[in-house]
Protein backbone atom coordinates (compact mmCIF):
# COMPACT_ATOMS: atom_id res chain seq x y z
CA UNK A 1 0.00 0.00 0.00
CA UNK A 2 2.76 2.72 0.64
CA UNK A 3 4.70 1.82 -2.72
CA UNK A 4 0.96 2.84 -4.28
CA UNK A 5 0.38 5.33 -2.78
CA UNK A 6 4.31 6.96 -3.38
CA UNK A 7 3.54 6.04 -7.11
CA UNK A 8 0.32 7.55 -6.99
CA UNK A 9 1.57 11.00 -5.31
CA UNK A 10 4.66 11.04 -8.07
CA UNK A 11 2.32 10.69 -10.99
CA UNK A 12 0.07 13.18 -9.25
CA UNK A 13 2.93 15.41 -9.20
CA UNK A 14 3.57 14.47 -12.73
CA UNK A 15 0.25 15.29 -13.87
CA UNK A 16 -0.14 18.65 -12.24
CA UNK A 17 2.91 19.65 -14.50
CA UNK A 18 1.49 18.16 -17.77
CA UNK A 19 -1.53 19.99 -16.68
CA UNK A 20 0.17 23.17 -16.55
CA UNK A 21 1.16 22.92 -20.17
CA UNK A 22 -2.19 21.69 -21.22
CA UNK A 23 -3.89 24.47 -19.75
CA UNK A 24 -1.89 26.99 -21.12
CA UNK A 25 -2.22 25.30 -24.65
CA UNK A 26 -5.74 25.59 -24.46
CA UNK A 27 -5.53 29.07 -23.34
CA UNK A 28 -3.22 30.23 -26.18
CA UNK A 29 -5.82 28.24 -28.57
CA UNK A 30 -2.90 25.68 -29.47
CA UNK A 31 -4.77 21.52 -30.19
CA UNK A 32 -3.50 19.43 -27.70
CA UNK A 33 -2.69 15.55 -30.07
CA UNK A 34 -2.50 13.72 -26.29
CA UNK A 35 -2.39 14.28 -22.66
CA UNK A 36 -0.77 11.07 -21.03
CA UNK A 37 0.15 9.87 -18.16
CA UNK A 38 3.08 7.59 -17.51
CA UNK A 39 5.67 6.43 -20.91
CA UNK A 40 5.51 3.59 -23.03
CA UNK A 41 2.60 1.64 -24.26
CA UNK A 42 -0.65 2.79 -23.56
CA UNK A 43 -2.98 0.74 -20.76
CA UNK A 44 -6.29 2.91 -21.42
CA UNK A 45 -6.71 5.46 -23.90
CA UNK A 46 -9.72 7.76 -24.85
CA UNK A 47 -10.65 10.45 -27.46
CA UNK A 48 -12.65 13.72 -26.17
CA UNK A 49 -12.56 16.47 -28.81
CA UNK A 50 -9.45 16.28 -30.68
CA UNK A 51 -7.12 15.10 -27.49
CA UNK A 52 -6.84 11.07 -26.82
CA UNK A 53 -6.35 10.95 -22.97
CA UNK A 54 -3.81 8.11 -22.46
CA UNK A 55 -2.67 6.17 -19.32
CA UNK A 56 0.79 4.29 -20.09
CA UNK A 57 2.33 1.43 -18.50
CA UNK A 58 5.40 2.80 -17.20
CA UNK A 59 3.85 5.23 -14.11
CA UNK A 60 6.61 7.66 -14.37
CA UNK A 61 6.52 10.69 -16.77
CA UNK A 62 3.94 12.13 -18.86
CA UNK A 63 3.07 14.29 -22.15
CA UNK A 64 1.04 17.06 -23.44
CA UNK A 65 1.18 16.62 -27.00
CA UNK A 66 0.88 19.26 -29.20
CA UNK A 67 -0.10 19.84 -32.91
CA UNK A 68 3.43 21.72 -34.32
CA UNK A 69 5.24 21.11 -31.29
CA UNK A 70 8.27 19.13 -33.01
CA UNK A 71 7.32 19.64 -36.50
CA UNK A 72 6.36 21.70 -39.06
CA UNK A 73 2.34 22.07 -39.26
CA UNK A 74 -0.08 24.50 -41.04
CA UNK A 75 -2.78 26.31 -39.83
CA UNK A 76 -3.09 28.83 -36.64
CA UNK A 77 -3.91 26.04 -33.97
CA UNK A 78 -0.01 24.47 -34.63
CA UNK A 79 2.51 25.28 -31.55
CA UNK A 80 4.75 26.93 -33.67
CA UNK A 81 2.62 29.38 -35.51
CA UNK A 82 1.67 30.76 -32.47
CA UNK A 83 3.09 34.16 -31.53
CA UNK A 84 6.50 33.52 -29.24
CA UNK A 85 4.94 35.06 -26.31
CA UNK A 86 2.34 32.34 -26.08
CA UNK A 87 4.66 29.77 -26.28
CA UNK A 88 7.02 30.41 -23.32
CA UNK A 89 3.63 30.69 -21.43
CA UNK A 90 2.82 26.87 -22.89
CA UNK A 91 6.00 25.69 -22.08
CA UNK A 92 6.64 27.67 -19.00
CA UNK A 93 3.36 26.67 -17.28
CA UNK A 94 4.61 22.95 -16.64
CA UNK A 95 6.84 24.47 -13.47
CA UNK A 96 4.55 26.82 -13.00
CA UNK A 97 1.78 24.59 -11.99
CA UNK A 98 4.51 22.71 -9.88
CA UNK A 99 5.08 25.43 -7.62
CA UNK A 100 1.74 26.28 -7.20
CA UNK A 101 1.38 22.51 -6.12
CA UNK A 102 3.68 22.75 -3.68
CA UNK A 103 2.36 26.42 -2.40
CA UNK A 104 -0.98 24.49 -1.97
CA UNK A 105 0.41 21.80 0.13
CA UNK A 106 2.49 24.08 2.48
CA UNK A 107 -0.82 25.78 3.04
CA UNK A 108 -1.79 22.72 4.38
CA UNK A 109 1.19 22.16 6.27
CA UNK A 110 1.59 25.50 8.03
CA UNK A 111 -1.96 25.61 8.36
CA UNK A 112 -2.12 21.82 10.34
CA UNK A 113 0.82 23.07 12.25
CA UNK A 114 -0.93 26.23 13.51
CA UNK A 115 2.50 27.99 12.97
CA UNK A 116 6.14 28.39 12.25
CA UNK A 117 9.52 28.28 13.71
CA UNK A 118 11.48 31.34 13.47
CA UNK A 119 15.03 31.23 13.92
CA UNK A 120 15.38 32.60 17.71
CA UNK A 121 18.88 31.37 19.26
CA UNK A 122 18.21 29.24 22.40
CA UNK A 123 22.23 28.73 23.27
CA UNK A 124 25.56 29.18 21.83
CA UNK A 125 28.20 26.24 22.28
CA UNK A 126 31.36 27.43 23.67
CA UNK A 127 34.59 27.82 21.19
CA UNK A 128 32.14 27.79 17.92
CA UNK A 129 32.49 30.49 15.65
CA UNK A 130 28.69 32.20 16.79
CA UNK A 131 30.10 32.73 20.35
CA UNK A 132 33.36 34.32 18.87
CA UNK A 133 31.14 36.33 16.42
CA UNK A 134 29.15 37.39 19.79
CA UNK A 135 26.00 35.77 18.91
CA UNK A 136 23.95 35.64 22.13
CA UNK A 137 20.66 33.71 23.27
CA UNK A 138 17.75 35.39 21.79
CA UNK A 139 19.26 36.57 19.01
CA UNK A 140 17.51 35.93 15.45
CA UNK A 141 19.58 34.75 12.47
CA UNK A 142 18.08 36.49 9.76
CA UNK A 143 20.17 36.09 6.74
CA UNK A 144 23.40 33.71 5.70
CA UNK A 145 25.44 35.61 3.40
CA UNK A 146 22.85 37.25 0.84
CA UNK A 147 20.17 34.65 1.53
CA UNK A 148 17.16 34.95 3.92
CA UNK A 149 16.60 33.07 6.84
CA UNK A 150 12.83 32.34 8.00
CA UNK A 151 13.05 29.23 9.57
CA UNK A 152 16.06 27.34 11.60
CA UNK A 153 15.46 25.10 8.72
CA UNK A 154 17.08 27.48 6.29
CA UNK A 155 20.55 27.85 7.96
CA UNK A 156 21.84 24.19 7.98
CA UNK A 157 21.15 23.08 4.15
CA UNK A 158 23.32 26.46 3.25
CA UNK A 159 26.06 25.81 5.56
CA UNK A 160 26.08 22.05 4.36
CA UNK A 161 26.47 22.93 1.00
CA UNK A 162 29.31 25.29 1.11
CA UNK A 163 31.62 23.56 3.86
CA UNK A 164 35.06 25.46 4.30
CA UNK A 165 33.55 28.32 3.10
CA UNK A 166 33.87 31.64 4.80
CA UNK A 167 30.00 33.16 5.23
CA UNK A 168 28.39 36.14 6.23
CA UNK A 169 25.59 35.66 8.75
CA UNK A 170 23.35 38.61 9.94
CA UNK A 171 20.99 38.42 12.92
CA UNK A 172 19.03 40.92 15.14
CA UNK A 173 20.07 41.72 18.33
CA UNK A 174 17.63 43.16 21.25
CA UNK A 175 19.05 44.85 23.88
CA UNK A 176 17.89 45.17 27.88
CA UNK A 177 16.31 48.38 26.86
CA UNK A 178 14.19 46.72 24.11
CA UNK A 179 16.16 48.59 21.62
CA UNK A 180 16.41 46.02 17.94
CA UNK A 181 19.81 46.06 16.30
CA UNK A 182 21.10 44.73 13.31
CA UNK A 183 24.40 42.64 13.25
CA UNK A 184 26.79 40.78 10.72
CA UNK A 185 29.98 39.09 11.06
CA UNK A 186 31.90 37.03 8.30
CA UNK A 187 32.42 33.38 10.11
CA UNK A 188 34.05 30.27 9.29
CA UNK A 189 31.82 26.94 10.14
CA UNK A 190 33.04 24.08 11.64
CA UNK A 191 32.87 21.03 9.57
CA UNK A 192 32.10 17.47 10.84
CA UNK A 193 33.16 15.00 8.71
CA UNK A 194 31.28 12.20 10.61
CA UNK A 195 28.18 14.21 10.06
CA UNK A 196 29.19 15.55 6.72
CA UNK A 197 27.75 19.06 8.33
CA UNK A 198 28.77 22.34 8.91
CA UNK A 199 28.03 24.18 12.19
CA UNK A 200 28.61 27.67 13.66
CA UNK A 201 27.92 26.56 16.91
CA UNK A 202 24.41 27.20 17.98
CA UNK A 203 20.75 26.12 19.04
CA UNK A 204 17.42 26.76 17.96
CA UNK A 205 14.47 27.22 20.34
CA UNK A 206 11.81 24.96 18.98
CA UNK A 207 8.93 27.27 20.02
CA UNK A 208 6.16 27.49 17.67
CA UNK A 209 4.89 30.90 16.82
CA UNK A 210 1.26 30.70 16.16
CA UNK A 211 -0.45 31.90 12.98
CA UNK A 212 -2.43 34.71 13.70
CA UNK A 213 -3.89 35.55 10.22
CA UNK A 214 -4.80 34.41 6.91
CA UNK A 215 -2.28 36.80 5.52
CA UNK A 216 0.69 35.39 7.40
CA UNK A 217 -0.36 31.58 6.43
CA UNK A 218 -0.05 32.81 2.64
CA UNK A 219 3.44 34.28 3.83
CA UNK A 220 4.62 31.32 5.72
CA UNK A 221 3.46 29.00 2.67
CA UNK A 222 5.94 30.40 0.40
CA UNK A 223 8.17 30.78 3.14
CA UNK A 224 8.06 26.62 2.66
CA UNK A 225 8.11 26.64 -0.77
CA UNK A 226 11.36 28.94 -0.97
CA UNK A 227 12.66 26.77 1.67
CA UNK A 228 12.69 23.73 -0.48
CA UNK A 229 13.84 25.72 -3.60
CA UNK A 230 16.76 26.37 -1.84
CA UNK A 231 16.89 22.95 -0.54
CA UNK A 232 17.31 21.56 -4.34
CA UNK A 233 19.53 24.46 -5.32
CA UNK A 234 22.18 23.13 -2.63
CA UNK A 235 21.92 19.69 -3.43
CA UNK A 236 22.99 20.92 -6.78
CA UNK A 237 26.01 22.38 -5.80
CA UNK A 238 27.18 19.81 -3.17
CA UNK A 239 26.39 17.10 -6.81
CA UNK A 240 28.55 19.29 -8.86
CA UNK A 241 30.90 20.25 -5.97
CA UNK A 242 31.72 16.09 -5.51
CA UNK A 243 30.20 16.14 -2.35
CA UNK A 244 27.70 13.28 -3.64
CA UNK A 245 28.09 9.90 -4.47
CA UNK A 246 26.26 8.15 -6.80
CA UNK A 247 24.43 6.37 -4.15
CA UNK A 248 23.11 9.52 -2.46
CA UNK A 249 21.11 10.21 -6.14
CA UNK A 250 17.88 8.64 -6.65
CA UNK A 251 15.14 8.61 -9.87
CA UNK A 252 11.80 7.75 -9.18
CA UNK A 253 12.46 3.95 -8.01
CA UNK A 254 14.36 5.10 -5.23
CA UNK A 255 11.84 7.89 -4.49
CA UNK A 256 9.05 5.38 -4.41
CA UNK A 257 11.71 3.65 -1.84
CA UNK A 258 12.30 6.40 0.27
CA UNK A 259 9.04 7.36 0.84
CA UNK A 260 7.81 3.80 1.65
CA UNK A 261 10.93 3.27 4.23
CA UNK A 262 10.03 6.68 5.36
CA UNK A 263 6.23 5.75 5.89
CA UNK A 264 6.84 2.53 7.40
CA UNK A 265 8.89 4.41 10.16
CA UNK A 266 6.50 7.03 10.65
CA UNK A 267 3.23 4.59 11.08
CA UNK A 268 3.47 3.88 14.84
CA UNK A 269 3.40 8.00 15.25
CA UNK A 270 -0.60 7.78 13.82
CA UNK A 271 -2.12 8.40 10.56
CA UNK A 272 -1.90 12.52 10.83
CA UNK A 273 2.00 12.37 11.20
CA UNK A 274 1.83 9.47 7.93
CA UNK A 275 0.26 12.46 5.90
CA UNK A 276 1.91 15.27 7.15
CA UNK A 277 5.11 12.92 6.01
CA UNK A 278 3.61 12.34 2.64
CA UNK A 279 2.20 16.34 1.72
CA UNK A 280 5.98 17.15 2.74
CA UNK A 281 7.63 14.45 0.25
CA UNK A 282 4.68 16.02 -2.17
CA UNK A 283 5.86 19.40 -1.22
CA UNK A 284 10.15 18.43 -2.15
CA UNK A 285 9.33 16.87 -5.47
CA UNK A 286 7.04 18.95 -6.95
CA UNK A 287 9.46 21.99 -6.52
CA UNK A 288 12.40 19.96 -7.09
CA UNK A 289 10.38 18.78 -10.76
CA UNK A 290 9.40 22.98 -11.55
CA UNK A 291 13.71 23.85 -10.75
CA UNK A 292 14.59 20.52 -12.45
CA UNK A 293 12.49 21.19 -15.54
CA UNK A 294 13.71 24.85 -16.06
CA UNK A 295 17.24 23.79 -16.05
CA UNK A 296 18.41 25.76 -19.46
CA UNK A 297 19.36 22.17 -20.82
CA UNK A 298 17.82 20.44 -24.41
CA UNK A 299 14.59 18.54 -24.42
CA UNK A 300 14.05 20.28 -20.87
CA UNK A 301 11.32 23.31 -20.35
CA UNK A 302 14.49 25.40 -19.87
CA UNK A 303 16.18 24.36 -22.82
CA UNK A 304 12.62 25.25 -24.84
CA UNK A 305 12.72 28.69 -23.02
CA UNK A 306 16.39 29.44 -23.65
CA UNK A 307 15.42 28.96 -27.58
CA UNK A 308 12.12 31.05 -27.08
CA UNK A 309 13.77 33.68 -25.24
CA UNK A 310 16.54 34.18 -28.04
CA UNK A 311 13.87 34.03 -30.59
CA UNK A 312 11.73 36.48 -28.74
CA UNK A 313 14.86 38.84 -28.44
CA UNK A 314 16.14 38.78 -32.17
CA UNK A 315 12.55 38.92 -33.15
CA UNK A 316 13.11 35.52 -35.23
CA UNK A 317 13.34 31.78 -34.84
CA UNK A 318 15.79 29.71 -34.82
CA UNK A 319 16.31 27.04 -37.64
CA UNK A 320 13.21 24.87 -36.56
CA UNK A 321 15.81 21.36 -37.63
CA UNK A 322 18.68 22.50 -35.88
CA UNK A 323 16.92 23.18 -32.61
CA UNK A 324 15.24 19.47 -33.31
CA UNK A 325 18.76 18.24 -33.48
CA UNK A 326 19.70 19.31 -30.09
CA UNK A 327 16.56 18.47 -28.43
CA UNK A 328 17.06 15.21 -29.94
CA UNK A 329 20.74 14.60 -28.75
CA UNK A 330 19.29 16.44 -25.00
CA UNK A 331 16.67 13.41 -25.03
CA UNK A 332 19.34 10.82 -25.50
CA UNK A 333 21.24 12.04 -23.12
CA UNK A 334 18.15 12.20 -20.52
CA UNK A 335 17.21 8.72 -21.66
CA UNK A 336 20.93 7.84 -20.75
CA UNK A 337 20.73 9.17 -17.79
CA UNK A 338 17.35 8.19 -16.62
CA UNK A 339 18.40 4.38 -17.38
CA UNK A 340 21.99 4.99 -15.23
CA UNK A 341 19.92 6.64 -12.13
CA UNK A 342 16.99 3.28 -12.21
CA UNK A 343 19.88 0.77 -12.51
CA UNK A 344 21.46 2.70 -9.64
CA UNK A 345 18.15 2.80 -7.78
CA UNK A 346 17.56 -1.05 -8.67
CA UNK A 347 21.34 -2.16 -7.64
CA UNK A 348 21.22 -0.21 -4.01
CA UNK A 349 17.34 -2.12 -3.46
CA UNK A 350 19.74 -5.54 -4.29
Amino acid sequence: MNIVLAVLILGGIILFHELGHFIFAKLSGIEVTEFSLGMGPRLLSFVKGETRYSLKLLPFGGSCAMLGEDEDAEGDRAFNNKPVFNRIAVVFGGPLFNFILAFLLSLVIVGCAGGFYEPVVMGVEEGYPAEQAGILTGDVIIKVDHRAVHSYRDLSPYLTAHPHQDVTITWKHTDENGKTEKRSAKITPVYNDKTGQSMIGVRFEAKLQKITNPVQLLVQSVYEVEHWIYYVFDSFHMIFAGRVSADDISGPVGIVTTIDQTVEQAAPAGNTVVAMVLVNFAILLSANLGVMNLLPLPALDGGRLVFLIIEAIRRKPIDREKEGMVHAAGMFLLLALMVFIMFNDVRKLL
